[in-house]
């Protein structure tokens, strides 16, 4: 068999790239929300700080005046009498004044404050620049306008660096699995000692090649069972051809009769080869009803057993005929074979279903072989001679065609003696 092919995949692109962008992306709008963020907060602080001064000063000067003396008359705007500073950022009016002196444009923050005396009410306004406000805020956007694309960088180097080095182990194990081939299944996938999602993938791909590896073996022992299976019937039927010659007829009969048995083995062999092929169903509506009753009602080897029928009518499914017959015929006949008086075919169906029970009153399956019995040219009874049972093949054969027609094919649980199988297959939507 071949290798597996070589999968190349692109350099820069996959779930690292990705992995990346998203990062990157996500990065991107968390700072963009928290610069937008710590721009507002810092202008709001600094403009409460400018107020604040502005109240100080007001305040300042308008306990100065308070305190200029009893009947004393207020100082003069601009004046430096009372110890008003003499920069301008204080102003004291008369009460008589509608507004400030001097223009409290957009730079500046006013606060205002009045005093009340003999010689009246006096109000004070002091103010405050608010041009260390915005030159603070321009200083920061000069720093958040480099800086927020150099970390945005910084943040895409380390995700595509971190993402590598956590799909290393990933690229060991394609490239370890490329190599492994039919020939060599014994290899196996390196496992990563960390606990995470690569390690649990590997665990995964190394179980799935033991089930690789099993179901070639499988296959092999299957190739070598069906040869023996031939050969023995062959090699009986030569010497009973040698012997009888037109002397013996009893024998030619014999010869005949292993004959038969091989060209049946040889079409459960071709029908097996089929289903394993996976080869599509030539569906068609099917009354599976009709197909159940006519193959029951056929001639078996054992006439001391009676063949009971319970099958209800108008029971449609969609499937092969052919294959829905022979299903229905290794049932019986496995039933058949081991029952003591009696077998019982029952047909029901519930609407989305239809339920196929084949029972018989015989020594029944043991819990433990349950699953056994479907495996090929599987015995229970190791002693008993070939001649006089199947080939192992039957019950193989019938789950097969039961997967195939999207059904399944089970041992049932039953209190009375003897064993029950029960075929399950969905029914035709019409």
């Amino acid at each position: 068999m071949r290798s597996l092919p070589r999968v190349r995949l692109p350099r820069f692109g996959g779930v690292r790239l990705r992995a990346t962008a998203a990062a990157m992306l996500t990065v991107a709008v968390a700072l963009g929300v928290a610069s937008t963020v710590l721009l507002l907060v810092l202008q709001g602080s600094l403009e409460k700080s400018a107020r604040a001064e502005a109240a100080d000063k007001a305040k300042a000067v308008a306990t100065a005046v308070k305190v200029g003396g009893p009947g004393a008359p207020p100082a003069p705007p601009g004046s430096a009498g009372m110890g008003l500073p003499p920069d301008g950022d204080v102003q004291v009016l008369s009460s008589n004044s509608t507004g400030s002196v001097w223009k409290s444009g957009a730079g500046y923050t006013v606060a205002m404050e009045q005093v009340d005396g003999r010689g009246g009410s006096v109000l004070v306004q002091g103010r405050s620049s608010l041009a260390p406000t915005r030159q603070a805020i321009v200083t920061l956007w000069s720093l958040l306008l480099p800086g927020v694309p150099a970390l945005l960088l910084l943040v895409g180097l380390l995700t595509w660096l971190a993402v590598g080095r956590a799909l290393k182990p990933v690229s060991a194990i394609r490239g370890k699995l490329a190599d492994i081939t039919a020939h060599d299944l014994h290899q196996r996938v390196p496992e990563p000692e960390s606990r995470d999602e690569i390690a649990a993938l590997a665990r995964t791909v190394n179980a799935t090649l033991d089930r690789l590896q099993t179901a070639v073996e499988q296959h092999k022992r299957f190739v070598a069972d069906a040869a023996h299976e031939l050969r023995s019937p062959l090699a009986i039927l030569r010497t009973r051809l040698e012997v009888a010659g037109a002397e013996a007829p009893a024998l030619a009969d014999q010869a005949l009769t292993d004959v038969e048995r091989i060209q049946t083995l040889t079409a459960d062999l071709l029908l097996l080869s089929r289903l394993d092929a996976g080869e599509p169903l030539r569906e068609r509506e099917v009354d599976l009803g009709q197909v159940v009753a006519e193959e029951a009602a056929q001639p078996r080897p054992r006439p001391d057993v009676t063949v009971d029928l319970d099958v209800a009518s108008d029971v449609l499914v969609r499937g092969s005929g052919g294959q829905l017959k022979r299903l229905t015929a290794n049932l019986v006949d496995n039933a058949v074979r081991h029952a003591a008086t009696t077998v019982t075919v029952r047909l029901t169906a519930d609407g989305s279903s239809a339920a196929l029970e084949v029972a018989d009153d015989g020594p029944g399956i043991p819990e433990e072989h349950r699953e056994v019995v479907f495996d090929r040219f599987t015995r229970l009874d190791q002693a008993r001679a070939r001649d006089s049972g199947g080939s192992g093949l039957g019950l193989a054969i019938a789950r097969d065609i039961a997967t195939a027609h999207q059904g399944t094919l089970t041992v049932a649980a039953r209190p009375a003696p003897g064993a029950c199988l029960r075929a399950v297959l969905p029914t035709s939507p019409g």
